[in-house]
């Protein structure tokens, strides 16, 4: 007696629904997070490594499907299998005809890559498969030096919080619109600069990576008494202020930042969990002196790292989810609202930096990994940030040919000191 195998599957988390609803050919959606060895990789062993891997991350098999309300995600059976590098950088990944992983695993030299679509994670929960993938890597390439005495990995959830949708644990409902009702405030309509530029064929993307010195440049941000993402900010808003255009130089800037809700929620998700704020300096009100521009974004971010404000930007986030109206519309009239309501942010928007932090793996592993790195996934130019060990990849990301900005970006650490070395994807 033959039985059908059961079908599997779970509803997307609030993040997943908007990048599955907005990917399109100029934005696929696509983010990369790389490992780069001392030694040349041995696919044979990613493969190993690999197949370890997904049976600890279950959910990086499944598929993405549409439903007549909703997008939701189904468990496949496919075996994921390492690949030769040999597509652009952030190459498609999703499309809504074809039932295929989420994500992709790379080798190229002396570096591994995984590539994901945005729905199915964000750069933390991606970047705990990536470490994961790394560990069983090198513990199985080099199993007799650690035979006596295995190396722990630090991320050990379980599955079920690996899949966790935190955005639905901790949405507060009708209490948090009682309380957040009185508090709504009209915002003045202001100018906002947009980086524009001459975008290159078939949509490639231009990667150039920075690695420096983490030490170097935090300890030039202490000097201004600041953190590491908020000194790169500054530098970044000058150097898109030294490139606009005479006429506009009374427009405001406007960096999105994303925020890795998992440090402020208790959370273990490998899943998509985080906001993002948006931090604006007027260079034509304010002043070029750099302490002055870190000054006014010290400000922005205590403003907006405040557990009210964090409360409010995630149910903001699933109010409009759970909203009676837009729970009953059709997928397309879904699809539309939520692209139309992106673009109207996408206007308000200069450029994006992201920063994943410092990455810490066993200390056994670290004579065999030089570096990681991080790609964001490019609509704008965006900027992008990790660290290990002492060095800090600085990786701008850009759909356009012009470079202007990032040599007014890494010549200003430059001129600091700072010993840069410089690569690039073109």
């Amino acid at each position: 007696m033959n039985h059908s195998k059961r079908v599997e599957w779970s509803r997307l988390d609030n993040a997943s629904k908007y990048f599955a609803a907005t990917y399109s050919e100029k934005d696929e959606k696509v983010f990369r997070l790389s490992c780069e060895f001392f030694e040349e990789v041995d696919p044979e062993i990613l493969q190993q490594a690999l197949d370890e891997t997904i049976e600890r991350f279950p959910y990086y098999r499944s598929v993405l499907r549409r439903g007549i309300f909703w997008y939701y995600l189904e468990n496949s059976d496919i075996h994921p299998l390492v690949e030769k590098e040999d597509k652009p950088v952030c190459a498609p990944i999703y499309r809504k005809y074809e039932r295929k992983l989420l994500f992709r695993v790379l080798y190229y030299n002396k570096r591994i890559s995984i590539e994901v679509f945005h729905a199915l994670s964000d750069g933390t929960g991606a970047l705990r498969f990536m470490m994961t993938l790394v560990y069983y890597y090198l513990l199985i390439k080099y199993r007799d030096e650690f035979s006596d005495q295995i190396p722990e990995l630090s991320y050990n959830a379980s599955i079920s919080e690996k899949k966790d949708d935190s955005f639905n644990r901790y949405y507060q409902g009708r209490h948090f619109k009682k309380q957040v009702k009185s508090k709504k405030e009209k915002k003045k309509s202001k100018k906002v600069y947009r980086l524009k530029g001459t975008r290159f064929e078939e949509n490639r993307v231009k990667i150039i990576e920075g690695t420096m010195s983490a030490k170097a440049v935090l300890d030039e941000a202490h000097k201004y008494n600041t953190t590491m993402t908020v000194f790169l900010s500054a530098i970044l808003l000058r150097s898109i202020y030294m490139d606009m255009p005479v006429r506009k130089k009374d427009y405001s800037l406007v960096l999105s930042v994303p925020i890795n809700l998992r440090q402020y929620f208790k959370s273990e998700t490998a899943s998509n969990f985080f906001s993002t704020m948006n931090i604006e300096y007027n260079f034509g009100k304010g002043s070029m002196d750099l302490s002055e521009v870190i000054e006014s974004l010290n400000e922005s971010f205590r403003k907006e790292l405040t557990e009210e404000r964090l409360n409010e930007h995630l149910n903001w986030q699933m109010s409009i989810e759970k909203n009676l109206f837009a729970r009953v519309l059709p997928l397309p009239l879904k699809n539309l609202f939520v692209r139309i309501a992106d673009e109207v942010v996408e206007r308000r928007t200069t450029a994006c930096i992201s920063n994943l932090g410092r990455i810490q793996m066993p200390s056994q592993f670290d004579g065999y990994i030089r570096q990681f790195i991080v790609v964001p996934n490019v609509r704008r130019p965006q900027l992008a940030v990790c660290s290990y060990g002492d060095k800090m990849v600085v990786t701008f990301g850009s759909p356009f040919e012009e470079t202007e900005v990032l040599k007014n970006f890494f010549k200003s650490l430059s001129e600091m000191g700072i010993k840069i070395e410089i690569s690039s994807n073109m």
